[in-house]
């Protein structure tokens, strides 16, 4: 099973807007692993997010913005 490390990452749509990866939940209806995480932009008081670790870790093929590679790229621990 793969794993996503906590800490900081940005989505590789924009590198500004960073998000603090919690860990990993289990879906119980689905029995996905699902990444808990919060954004940290925009002076506000965020909520946590999930969001499935197949798309969380997968690469991404945007040939339109001239990217290819990981949704969100890993910068340092939290």
């Amino acid at each position: 099973m793969e794993t996503v490390r906590t800490g900081i990452y940005y989505h590789f749509k924009d590198p500004e807007k960073l998000y603090r990866v919690q860990g990993t939940a289990f879906h119980t209806e689905t029995e996905e692993t699902m990444v808990v995480y919060q954004p940290l932009y925009d002076d506000a008081v965020a909520p946590l997010c999930v969001r499935p670790l197949t798309m969380f870790l997968e690469d991404v093929d945007r040939p339109e913005l001239g990217y290819k590679g990981p949704r969100f790229i890993f910068v340092r621990e939290s």
